[in-house]
């Protein structure tokens, strides 16, 4: 996102520099036009006064001789302003053709002055006179003729360049127009662009904490992208890690009262059941007792162990002993629990003798541990998986070690009937159980203990068939007992 309106800016802002780069050069080009009109404007007039003095210096030399002649000065002052007036067109920037036609015009205006000079000096021969006014007189309507091209020149030029100007001048409103136009619109496209993808995620993520303050913990936000899929991974950890709160703060609760109702019962039960269990073994001690009342007393007695180990069960799960620290390695206890099983499968006529054993244990460092509650949730795991595959299966325990974080990781992988979706959540609760049989004990027991490790339990499913227990363990260095 912080790309694309990076971008969308850069895109506006060139747009922006491009329109007043376009702004400056058309003003620029509009003010050279205007002041090349002046310029002709300038021209245009000064050869206009080129002609008045000449036709002016003309009259002078028609009136000569006559009542109505000028003064000598006069005629003397008309002839040197003609002549500084043509030297001044040559003060401007002319094309060569210009050039060519005002050196022309000088040359006629120079002969023209001389002829003035040469009647105004004639004084005694009349009839040279008379000649001399004609051919300076002829001279004087050439020089008016050339003029009037030159000013019909400038005038047609004027007028091109005028018209040309007026065009672009026009253009240039219109461009103007324009980008005064879609400067707004452009603006206004890119706020919408840049709010559109604002809105969208903002409201999908605002739709998250909806539903989560709603109590979906299990909601989670996806199909964000960029600096928002970011975000919505962070969201998504924090669902995550308050669920997990949450369900810690449910368990703990459930141990709370187990702890209660383990307390009260092993107060109200515990006496009576010694009672009990001693009647047992009084009666059952009677030498004239039937062999079928002896079988009772039997039953009986080995249901009182049976509540005897549950009642010790609930007391481990919420007041579970201290670990005792030793130097062990995770592979041996490992290896241990399952030399047990393969022994026991081998006395053991049941279905449950098929399941085949594969060990996948990577080296693993020595961590401080209690051995004897690790052996107890591995046996668990374990008997759990056998008792998941009664036609047979096979059972996988793998280790590795994440070296980088100094992590233990412990996998059972077994091809037994599986853990529903629904049941993931749950197997880890007091007295949550799958099997016919059982307390459902065994893995609150589990989680307890390895949580007193320092560690974690979760289970799942295989998605090759069956379920998948994992135990993250820190390893603890053997002489502090600390996590490295």
């Amino acid at each position: 996102m912080k790309k694309r309106l990076f971008l969308a800016l850069g895109l506006f802002n060139a747009f922006l520099l491009l329109g007043a780069a376009y702004v400056v050069t058309e003003v620029d080009s509009a003010t050279t036009d205007l002041e090349r009109l002046l310029t002709l404007h300038q021209v245009e007039i000064l050869r206009e006064h080129f002609l008045i003095e000449i036709k002016q210096v003309q009259s002078n030399l028609t009136l000569m001789g006559t009542p109505r002649q000028r003064p000598f000065q006069t005629v003397v002052l008309n002839t040197r302003n003609m002549g500084s007036m043509i030297d001044t067109c040559f003060d401007c920037h002319h094309s060569d053709e210009a050039v060519a036609r005002l050196l022309d015009l000088k040359s006629r205006t120079l002969a023209y002055q001389d002829g003035l000079s040469r009647v105004m000096t004639i004084r005694a021969n009349t009839e040279r006179l008379v000649a001399e006014s004609d051919a300076v007189f002829g001279l004087g309507e050439g020089l008016i003729d050339a003029t009037r091209d030159m000013i019909a020149m400038t005038h047609a030029k004027l007028a091109g360049v005028t018209e040309h100007s007026l065009v672009r001048v026009g253009r240039t409103k219109h461009h103007l127009f324009l980008l005064v136009a879609a400067g707004p619109l452009l603006s206004a496209l890119l706020a919408f662009a840049i709010l559109s993808g604002l809105a969208g995620p903002l409201r999908v993520l605002l739709e998250g904490t909806r539903m989560l303050k709603a109590g979906q913990l299990d909601h989670r936000v996806a199909g964000l992208k960029d600096e928002f899929g970011e975000l919505a991974a962070s969201f998504n950890e924090m669902a995550a890690s308050l669920k997990e709160q949450v369900s810690r703060m449910q368990r703990t609760e459930q141990m709370v009262v187990a702890g209660e109702l383990a307390t009260g019962l092993a107060h109200e039960i515990k006496n009576p059941l010694a009672g009990i269990k001693a009647a047992m073994q009084i009666l059952g001690s009677e030498a004239n007792l039937s062999q079928q009342d002896r079988e009772v007393v039997s039953k009986v007695a080995r249901e009182i162990v049976g509540l005897e180990a549950l009642m010790k069960s609930f007391l481990n799960l919420t007041r579970p002993a201290k670990p005792q620290m030793t130097e062990v390695n995770v592979n041996t206890l490992i290896d241990t629990v399952l030399a047990f099983y393969a022994r026991s499968r081998l006395t053991s006529p049941t279905a449950a003798g098929r399941v085949e054993i594969s060990q996948e244990l990577q080296p693993l460092p020595n961590t401080m541990a209690d051995p004897k509650q690790l052996n107890q949730v591995f046996l668990n795991l374990v008997l759990n998986a056998i008792d998941a595959m009664p036609q047979g299966g096979t059972l996988t325990a793998r280790t590795s070690f994440e070296k980088g974080l100094g992590i233990i990781h412990v996998e059972f992988w077994d091809t037994g009937k599986g853990i529903s979706k629904e049941n993931i959540d749950k197997i880890f609760h007091p007295f949550f159980t799958t099997q016919a049989k059982g307390t459902g004990l065994g893995l609150a027991i589990s989680r307890t203990l390895i949580e007193q490790h320092g560690g974690s339990i979760t289970g799942g499913a295989n998605p090759k068939g069956g379920a998948v227990f994992r135990i993250r363990l820190p390893v603890r260095a053997p002489e502090a007992g600390l996590s490295v």
